[in-house]
């Protein structure tokens, strides 16, 4: 290159057109998240955002999850790391001619720069071609459906496959024009180049200058082709992780606080992304449509019509439909709902162009996502878990649920006497609060008033809940890690009839007017009591009180029943008989709330074990942080399940298929549904929360 001097000329003009238009797209793209999204601070805790972006995104732990597609992916994204400090070099010694790092790096550290392009273009090259392999021919299910963009993604992999092999070219030509340069650090060129001696040096000249050519114009065109790809992930999806709060910082799957209170406000939840954060609009810009949230969501994978991938991919289409008029790419032609006080009236200049028309008549809600699509949640949080860009889908369905609650009252018919009953009793059932205690008769259990009166004060508060305080097989529980309280010498106490629902199913149901009615309830009568920390066998009581429940001033420390019950295992505080006469095998269903919101997995597990020093603990196949959800989170509990395979068979299926003689569960609203799904294959297999695996093995002195 150093004597074209008009081919020098030529890729300068090329290069700066290409990078001009790539920063006007960039721009345009952050201008229409930022105009069109609400504002949201995201730059807290740098540390753990710092570390955040080395694990999932440098590191791609989300993405290795998968062992086979993960390590394909995770093989291109770290190939293109090292590749891009030699496209840099490439593109360089464009605008520079004659430029080379060997004029700057030792030649030791040359020779390893250039074998690392070497081989991670190798490894690069192979990744692509399995993974073209399994786009076309494999054809995987999380890859189809949701209108997928295939055809783009092969595209792509083609133009990646293309610079690898252009820049191999490079290399071969090179070495055959200047074989007394040849490093040993570039086999693959070596190779090439000993394929290519035998032509002339004017053939190898244009072979050289084409290849060099075509491999910058490629890097050029693809960097350009971004913008308007699904692939933009490129470009947004390390962002995006750093951005994210779905690992930390903070406590995970919190739902966003809503002031009620404010005085200008006017609009509750999400019908449009105008209703959005601009870090919801990012989240659009970084999907990689990949399908891990779909494949792992427990509606969509029993027939239901949720994808969290298409509510992703739909914000996204939304977002470019709207913002060009909210940035003013199409004149003054503005969104009365984005109107910052210029352009006048947006229908005066577009009522005779029906398409802008109707761009200001849709919405994502109805025109892009359904509300069936919506109520088929369950907030088990299994999308987010699996997201290998740390992307938020239930922050989108619940702010577009919370419209549709207190905005324009649209939900299930079978919610309604759940809000009522939780407005008018303090729980989901219409029982009498009255006998909220009635569980205890007998069990000589003192609730915090008759506490405060005798000036004595409980080592730990025991936080029943709604399903322990009413629910016929849920008060089984309630009783049996009472028993376990009690044989441990706790002093605890319950609050009885004043303890009302935490709020978790007004809350996930959209219905923050009535769940904050509920917590503030609470925390008035927990501050009242000066209650620092509370014991709850329901996960969704420990999350709530224990998470969400700071933002409303209420801050406790609040522990599971089986971390807690672990503890006293461990501490010999627990007196258990010594026979164990039959050995049992023991499948445990892990709850939603209590893993993949609080990471707690290994507790349940360790407190069967210590309990039962002669259990077999088997395990489904998804378990852990994969554990399938037994679909009565988000609501779900109270509405009815029209479409599709019951999740709670389904789970009870996998389940079953373990061979254990008992299951085990830490959460009464998983007993429910797993007992259902037991009883619905005409199983006779007990099932049994861990608190009654502990009580069945206290001496009978403690019965």
């Amino acid at each position: 290159m150093n004597s074209m001097t008009a081919g020098h000329l030529a890729f300068v003009c090329v290069t700066v057109l290409a990078l001009g238009f790539f920063s006007y797209n960039a721009q345009r793209l952050v201008r229409y998240m930022v105009t069109v999204g609400k504002p949201e601070g995201r730059m807290d805790h740098p540390l753990t955002r710092i570390r955040n972006l080395l694990f999932i995104g440098l590191g791609q732990s989300k993405i290795l999850r998968d062992p086979l597609a993960g390590a394909l992916h995770a093989s291109v994204f770290w190939g293109f790391v090292v590749l891009t400090v030699g496209t840099a070099e490439i593109l360089a010694g464009g605008l520079v001619p004659g430029f080379s790092y060997a004029a700057i790096l030792p030649a030791p550290v040359y020779g390893l720069y250039q074998l690392s392009q070497e081989l991670f273009a190798l490894l690069v090259l192979g990744a692509v071609g399995a993974l073209l392999y399994r786009r076309v021919v494999v054809k995987p299910k999380r890859l189809q459906g949701d209108k997928v963009h295939s055809g783009d993604a092969i595209f792509i992999l083609s133009m990646i496959g293309g610079l690898m092999v252009t820049l191999f070219l490079l290399g071969g030509f090179d070495v055959a024009l200047r074989p007394d340069q040849a490093s040993v650090a570039k086999p693959v060129s070596l190779a090439l180049g000993h394929l290519f001696s035998g032509m002339s040096p004017g053939a190898l000249t244009v072979g050289r200058d084409t290849s060099w050519w075509a491999h910058s114009l490629l890097i050029l065109g693809f960097l350009n082709y971004l913008p308007y790809s699904k692939h933009l992930h490129v470009l947004t999806s390390l962002p995006n992780t750093y951005l994210s709060n779905t690992s930390g910082p903070g406590r995970k799957g919190v739902m966003r606080y809503m002031n009620l209170e404010a005085e200008d406000a006017e609009q509750f939840g999400a019908s449009d992304v105008t209703h959005l954060t601009w870090k919801n609009l990012l989240d659009g810009y970084s999907c990689t449509e990949c399908g891990r949230c779909t494949a792992a969501c427990p509606a969509n994978l029993t027939g239901k019509m949720l994808s969290p991938r298409k509510i992703i991919v739909n914000t996204r289409q939304r977002l470019m439909e709207l913002a060009p008029l909210a940035t003013g790419d199409f004149g003054e032609f503005v969104h009365p709902q984005l109107d910052r006080g210029e352009g006048g009236d947006a229908r005066a200049q577009g009522e005779n162009d029906g398409s802008l028309t109707a761009v200001l008549d849709n919405r994502l809600l109805d025109n892009y996502i359904t509300d069936e699509e919506l109520w088929a949640c369950t907030s088990c949080r299994a999308c987010v878990q699996e997201c290998p860009v740390s992307i938020d889908h239930l922050d989108t369905i619940m702010e577009l649920r919370r419209e549709l609650v207190l905005m324009e009252s649209r939900f299930p018919p079978e919610v309604q006497p759940a809000f009522e009953s939780m407005e008018r009793n303090g729980s989901p059932w219409a029982f009498n609060p009255g006998d909220r205690a009635k569980w205890a008769d007998g069990l000589d259990i003192p609730t915090m008033a008759e506490m405060v009166e005798r000036g004595e004060r409980p080592e730990v508060l025991y936080w029943v809940g709604c399903m322990g305080s009413f629910d016929d097989r849920a008060k089984k529980i309630a009783v049996a890690f009472a028993r376990v309280l009690q044989a441990a010498k706790v002093k605890f106490a319950i609050l009885g009839q004043e303890e009302k629902c935490n709020g978790d199913p007004a809350r996930r149901m959209g219905n923050e007017y009535l769940y904050q009615m509920l917590a503030k309830d609470n925390i008035e009568t927990l501050d009242r009591y000066g209650v620092t920390t509370i014991v709850t066998n329901c996960p969704h009581c420990f999350h709530q009180i224990g998470n969400e429940y700071p933002q409303l001033g209420g801050n406790y420390n609040v522990i599971h029943h089986s971390t807690y019950i672990e503890r006293l295992l461990q501490d010999e505080r627990i007196p258990l008989q010594g026979d164990h006469a039959k050995r049992l095998t023991i499948a445990y269903h892990d709850s939603c709330y209590l893993g993949r919101y609080n990471d707690v997995y290994e507790s349940p597990r360790e407190t069967i074990k210590r309990a039962l020093p002669v259990v077999t603990l088997v395990e489904a196949p998804r378990s852990h942080s994969r554990g399938l959800c037994c679909g009565a989170g988000g609501g779900r509990m109270f509405m009815e399940e029209t479409a599709g395979k019951r999740i709670n068979i389904e789970r009870t299926e996998e389940l079953l298929a373990t061979g254990a003689d008992a299951l085990a569960v830490a959460c009464p609203f998983c007993m429910t549904m797993i007992r259902d799904g037991v009883t619905a294959k005409a199983s006779d297999i007990p099932v049994y929360d861990i608190a009654e695996v502990v009580a069945q093995q206290l001496p009978a002195s403690h019965g």
